[in-house]
């Protein structure tokens, strides 16, 4: 009994990140709710296979997403990748010319992100395809490995990978357009930066 009670404890301490990340899947909290009562349901009935000292978070968040995937979505494991292949590689990075350079500061890289508001950060995830959020928030948000979400997922490293690479491009591709609204970017610049990046023709 002590060891269930203990059990009891330690997974509920991840209640918070369940819910958030359940909330970004569903996109409905009170289907979020759901998800997290359910996932702790099948936590607690599966206690016995848990194997202590291994890691719980990717435990519980295994079940979360395969309860997720089974119970709302039964179509992510076989997801049409094709809608998705023209989209260009690091939209945003390329553009890195064109942003208002008094807005970034000295790390362009680790600064790109600081330009969006998190609700435009969240956005950006939310209306990705579903196969491509899941990837894109046990890898980017939850901190994840491949491997863990390869598991979690039942899909093959590969498969991750790419999923992860192409949720991240829409992402790049959105946000670049919050920015634009925003006034961030320079489109004469941006003009500038796109024929300049562009082969030279021969006479």
């Amino acid at each position: 009994m002590e060891a269930r009670e203990n059990f009891s404890a330690d997974v509920m301490q991840y209640a918070p990140q369940l819910f958030s990340t359940a909330v970004r899947m569903t996109r409905n909290r009170a289907d979020a709710e759901d998800l997290v009562q359910e996932t702790y349901l099948k936590a607690w009935r599966a206690f016995d296979s848990y194997e202590q000292g291994t890691n719980l978070r990717a435990w519980l968040f295994r079940i979360m997403t395969n309860t997720y995937i089974n119970k709302y979505n039964a179509k992510l494991r076989r997801p049409d990748e094709t809608e998705l292949d023209d989209v260009e590689e690091l939209y945003l990075f390329r553009r890195m010319g064109a942003f208002d350079q008094s807005k970034m500061s000295a790390s362009a890289e680790d600064q790109m992100f600081e330009l969006f508001t998190d609700d435009e950060v969240k956005s950006a995830i939310e209306d990705l395809p579903e196969s491509f959020r899941l990837p894109v928030l046990l890898s980017d948000v939850e901190g994840f490995s491949y491997k863990e979400i390869s598991e979690m997922l039942d899909v093959p490293i590969g498969t991750v990978m790419s999923r992860l690479h192409r949720g991240r491009k829409t992402m790049h591709k959105r946000l670049y357009q919050y920015a634009k609204d925003r006034g961030l970017v320079n489109e004469a610049l941006l003009v500038e930066t796109d024929g300049a990046s562009a082969p030279s023709q021969p006479e």
